[in-house]
């Protein structure tokens, strides 16, 4: 029988426990403290470097049991750089001296980790340090699952298991370098957002209000609380604030392990600062913190547990930072009193990398060194399961995780879902986040609609009032060849859309925040309303202002087919977006294929015309559905006339003929017919218009249909993309 301990509307959340604890061995002498609790003091409490050696002796206790080791052995990582073709010279018979020049290609393999291995502690902070080039990002994505399987050598595990995938991310969370944020989001919606995301249904609203207020307070963001992100033309938070939102959205779950990339980047020495002491409460609150970092200052340092130096993929130092000054003393290098430990480390290892040996002599010293100040292993004395489970019951990983007994032994096993709610509330919430993020930014949407007021407006007055007559036939052709690709091409706003949120969604689906699936739907949902609106403007626009046929229903039919364009429009520049990585790349292509679109629609030259090889692209250009309903919608009407007696004679040589001599013309045609033929006999309809066109395969309900259809198409080849595309690993 399955017993749920994790958070739910019944229980008190670890979180928010008001009892003061201590942070204790797993043990199980003392409640552990809880990640609120630890957090608390983020600001008043700070680590004496004295204490720091107190730690490391702990640490290097051989009694010293933690619920969850990280091990990492002999990582190896090599990229194959871009060949280079070169012209070399080649002795042949006839010029052995100079001989000839022959086109040749070489390829190099850069290796960016070379045998690295190392350990990191559930409660303590490892710090990955080095050049820019040494490697510290390559190992971070190493240890989180960042790199394709296959393409790295050696094994990660944790508490002696290998972690699969599906686990990896349940538990485990990455910050990156850069801040990828909605930026007309507040600091409370955007971390509200993430609790949606990755918080169980089964907790209340009230409770995952309560985790953001309290995480808010944690992270030190109270006052920019109901200030919104911002980017370079809306001012909100600073820096630090923004690395602080970019962590607390990463750690809402409570996760086991947390990567973070360059997590000080950019910022100033105290909100570097106030990032790291963050960092260090959630590993005293249970979990493993593993991080890059550039060149931390002294006070950085003292909240460091352990430092792992990297230069060119390999290990030159692995230790606390109690163990630099002896290191690098019988290293023959000795640190300076007053000197910065770390940055005197990274010039001494940049001085070596500069020199002929380079650093192999420092990482011949490292390996020497460590067998010789070999620390006790580290055990855990839990399997990963059983670990796992005890701390999903201590209030970690709030991600609908359960525990569950089985069998008389009752032993606990972890079920943890590949994601913390069901689809309908993944597309709840991105809905809900993609348009309020899209109406703090209503010049947008009003540029898009001012635009096609704009072309609605000149078209109606250029074609104002169209007459049946055969000018009035062919301006009609004319101006629904224009207006049809003219809602293809407003749909192009559309690229940037995606390509902005593009890291966004690969940072949130890296780690199951949601299904992919529930993005494209929303993304499609939050597109409608905007597009039944600019369908709306354009049709009132120029239906009644051009004198187009059919009433009511024709408008109704004309605002469906326009509609129905704008849809497959949009879903079409959407799939580029997830195919093209770079706006002006994807505005290219997106107008030149709109162009091949509008040129095999059948306006310029009618299908019967068209050259056979040419005749398939004929059939998948967008312009061509649309186009045809319109003309089907204006043109089917079989008792309409357009072309009446002497108007015969119009569009051809005999228009400048006089009236009467047209009547005798018409005459003299009807004799030799054997028909009469009067100023009002009836010569075109609406369908002979229609055939002359080579509109009669699909009625004006079909095109609309497979219009749309084509808008469903390509949303399934966006999320194909995506699917493809956005892995988030390295190859």
């Amino acid at each position: 029988m399955s017993r749920v301990v994790a958070a739910d509307d019944n229980m008190s959340l670890p979180f928010f426990s008001p009892e003061p604890n201590h942070l204790s061995s797993f043990s199980g002498a003392s409640t552990p403290t809880t990640f609120a609790q630890l957090l608390k003091n983020v600001g008043d409490t700070t680590v004496d470097l004295n204490d720091q050696h107190l730690v490391d002796m702990d640490l290097a206790s051989p009694n010293r049991s933690v619920p969850f080791l990280l091990s990492f052995n002999d990582l190896t990582y090599s990229v194959k750089v871009r060949r280079k073709f070169s012209w070399k010279r080649v002795p042949s018979a006839a010029d052995p001296v100079v001989g000839e020049r022959s086109l040749s290609s070489s390829s190099k393999t850069k290796t960016l980790l070379n045998g690295i291995s190392g350990e990191a502690r559930d409660g303590e902070i490892l710090a990955v340090l080095g050049a820019s080039g040494s490697g510290k990002s390559t190992l971070i994505d190493a240890l989180a699952n960042r790199i394709a399987r296959g393409s790295l050598k050696g094994n990660v595990t944790l508490n002696g298991e290998v972690l699969n995938s599906k686990m990896q991310k349940a538990i485990s969370a990455y910050v990156m370098q850069d801040d990828l944020l909605f930026p007309m989001l507040t600091v409370e919606e955007t971390l509200m957002f993430a609790a949606e995301f990755r918080l169980p249904r089964s907790l209340s609203k009230s409770k995952k209000s309560l985790r953001v207020q309290a995480l808010i307070d944690q992270l030190g963001l109270r006052n920019a609380a109901k200030t919104i992100i911002g980017d370079e033309g809306h001012r909100g938070i600073s820096g630090g604030e923004r690395r602080r939102v970019s962590i607390g959205i990463d750690i809402i779950h409570d996760p086991i392990l947390l990567f973070l990339d360059e997590p000080t980047s950019g910022l100033d020495s105290t909100s570097a600062l106030s990032v790291v002491k963050v960092l260090k409460r959630i590993a005293q609150s249970g979990s493993m913190v593993i991080m890059t970092l550039h060149q931390p200052s002294y006070r950085l340092l003292r909240l460091l547990d352990r430092l792992l130096f990297l230069s060119r993929g390999q290990t030159v130092f692995s230790g606390s930072p109690a163990m630099l000054p002896s290191f690098f003393a019988e290293f023959g290098h000795p640190i300076p009193e007053r000197e910065n430990r770390t940055e005197f480390a990274l010039d001494l290892i940049r001085e070596l990398e500069g020199s002929a040996g380079g650093t192999r002599s420092l990482v011949e010293f490292n390996k020497e060194f460590r067998q010789r100040k070999a620390e006790p292993r580290t055990q855990t004395g839990l399997s990963l399961k059983e670990a796992i489970s005890a701390s999903i019951s201590k209030g970690k990983l709030v991600s609908g995780a359960t525990t569950t007994t089985t069998g008389s032994d009752s032993t606990p096993v972890s079920t943890i879902p590949t994601f913390a709610n069901p689809f309908w509330v993944e597309l709840s919430v991105l809905a809900k986040r993609s348009m309020t993020n899209y109406r703090r930014q209503p010049e947008l949407f009003g540029i898009r609609l001012g635009a096609v007021l704009v072309t609605g407006f000149i078209l109606a007055t250029m074609f104002w009032q169209l007459d049946n007559s055969p000018k009035g036939v062919q301006e009609r052709l004319g101006f629904f060849a224009f207006a049809m690709s003219t809602t293809f091409y407003t749909c192009a706003d559309a690229l940037p859309v995606f390509l902005q949120e593009r890291f966004i969604f690969m940072r949130e689906t890296a780690y199951n925040a949601y299904r992919r699936s529930s993005y494209v739907l929303s993304h499609s949902l939050v597109a409608l309303p905007s597009l039944i609106i600019l369908s709306l403007a354009f049709s009132a626009t120029t239906f009644w202002a051009v004198g187009l046929d059919g009433g009511l229903m024709g408008f109704l039919f004309y605002f469906l087919i326009v509609l129905a364009a704008f849809w497959a429009g949009s879903s079409f520049v959407t799939f580029l977006s997830g195919v093209v990585p770079h706006v002006m790349l994807g505005y290219t292509i997106v107008v030149a294929i709109l162009a091949y679109f509008l040129l095999f629609s059948g306006f310029f030259i009618t299908r019967d015309r068209i050259p056979g090889y040419w005749i398939w692209f004929h059939y998948i250009s967008l312009v061509k559905y649309p186009y045809e309903a319109v003309l089907i919608n204006e043109f089917g009407d079989p008792t309409k006339c357009f072309i009446r007696g002497v108007q015969i004679f119009d569009n051809t040589p005999l228009a400048a003929v006089p009236q009467g001599m047209k009547v005798k013309l018409l005459s003299t045609m009807s004799k030799s017919l054997g028909m009469r033929i009067t100023s009002s006999t009836c010569l075109t309809t609406g369908y002979d218009i229609l055939q002359q066109q080579g509109v009669t395969d699909l009625s004006k309900w079909n095109c609309l249909w497979v219009t749309v259809a084509w808008g469903f198409f390509f949303r399934i080849l966006f999320y194909f993309s995506l699917l493809l595309g956005s892995k988030n690993k390295r190859r």
